[in-house]
């Protein structure tokens, strides 16, 4: 059966391989395809190894949002993303320090490498550029067209680190309902998507820490597709949510995903890399009630006991979701292995963070004034 399974997974694969491989084709000898850039996406790393990924692709001349953009705007930029034209087989060369790599792009024009300094890297700063360009492509372009990537190295003063969710648990989405999801994604925004209450004031506070050093790394996992990255990017600039890696999902088929649920599969996978990256950082996770943040937060306490110092869970207040949780708040207070502690407010996190030692208690007033301001906001 498993054999039947695994033929039926490498078909699929192969056939969207080969589509992917003819439309390039077709829409390059069409002349269907315009100006090409380089986006990169912020990852993470050590002084000695950097995961770089980006990709290449059709410049779909998407805007950077404004307030007043209408909702026609807004969809015809969300319809752009979608409608990215990706380019394989293009050369990318990346530079650190002077020193030189190349890569090819895979079908969908993605790019992945992990680079190693000839020296370990100076951590003056968390974040370190490298600068990307495209040295060869399988169709005309003009110009030179280069970009900078950003990868995060975590300083080993670091107290801990905060992995979270964004659907949910940072900006307002309705991930449970589809109808309500549709609308806030394709409608909506940077300037328009809603953070929940006190999210950047508690954000930073816990990227502040103990140490007054702000220097506690995060990472955003999501299930969101990496089209959505530019809107994710700006949405955190613009609510001054600390930066951190957007560790998005494909949006095509993978192999790794049939079969399993991918929201799942990927959240667990990119969580175990980052634990695996730094074995000598702790962790706090916070997620909602509204998918599975918690289910897999579990199994990430399963297999990497003593990492996990304390868990968040919005509850997005449907019943079903929320008895989930609970039994498994249960499930891990009884085996007094870590707190999973479920929230209505953003608040409760933060007084709860306050209680434990990894927040001051004088940042808690400014968390209460901006979930105060931003419900009466509300009503």
């Amino acid at each position: 059966m498993k054999k039947i399974k695994d033929k039926a997974i490498k078909g699929v694969l192969k056939a969207e391989e080969k589509f992917d491989t003819l439309s390039f084709k077709l829409r390059r000898k069409l002349g269907m395809i315009g100006p090409l850039h380089i986006v990169t996406y912020r990852s993470y790393g050590t002084p000695n190894r950097l995961y770089v990924k980006g990709r290449v692709l059709e410049d779909k001349g998407i805007t950077v949002s404004e307030e007043n953009d209408t909702l026609w705007e807004n969809l015809l930029n969300m319809y752009r993303r979608f409608q990215s034209s990706e380019i394989p087989n293009a050369r990318v060369q990346l530079c650190l320090e002077n020193q030189v790599h190349e890569i090819t792009t895979d079908v969908e024009g993605y790019f992945v490498l992990n680079l190693e300094p000839k020296k370990p890297l100076v951590l003056e700063d968390i974040w370190h550029t490298i600068d990307v360009k495209l040295v060869d492509a399988p169709l005309e372009y003009d110009g030179e067209i280069t970009a900078k990537a950003h990868v995060l190295v975590p300083p080993p003063d670091a107290e801990y680190g905060i992995i979270s969710d964004i659907d949910d648990t940072i900006v307002r989405t309705g991930a449970t309902s589809m109808l309500e999801t549709g609308r806030n994604v394709l409608l909506n925004n940077a300037h328009s998507r809603i953070p929940f209450h006190g999210v950047s004031s508690f954000y930073k506070s816990l990227q502040l820490g103990r140490n007054g050093k702000r220097n506690n790394p995060f990472f955003y996992v999501s299930s969101s597709p990496w089209n959505n990255y530019d809107l994710l990017y700006h949405f955190l600039e613009l609510n001054e949510i600390p930066q951190g890696p957007l560790l998005l999902r494909d949006f095509g088929i993978d192999e790794s995903k049939l079969g399993h649920s991918d929201h799942m599969s990927h959240k667990y996978k990119e969580i175990e890399n980052i634990l695996i990256t730094y074995p000598k950082l702790n962790f706090i996770l916070i997620g909602d009630s509204g998918q599975q943040d918690a289910a897999i937060y579990r199994e990430v306490v399963k297999k990497h006991p003593g990492r996990i110092m304390s868990i968040y869970i919005r509850d997005v207040n449907i019943e079903k979701h929320t008895q989930k949780v609970e039994k498994i708040v249960d499930e891990l207070k009884a085996d007094g292995k870590v707190e999973m502690v479920l929230v209505k407010q953003t608040l409760e996190a933060a007084e709860h963070a306050a209680k434990c030692g990894y927040i001051f208690t004088e940042e808690l007033p400014e968390i209460a004034r901006e979930t105060k301001i931003d419900n009466e906001g509300d009503k």
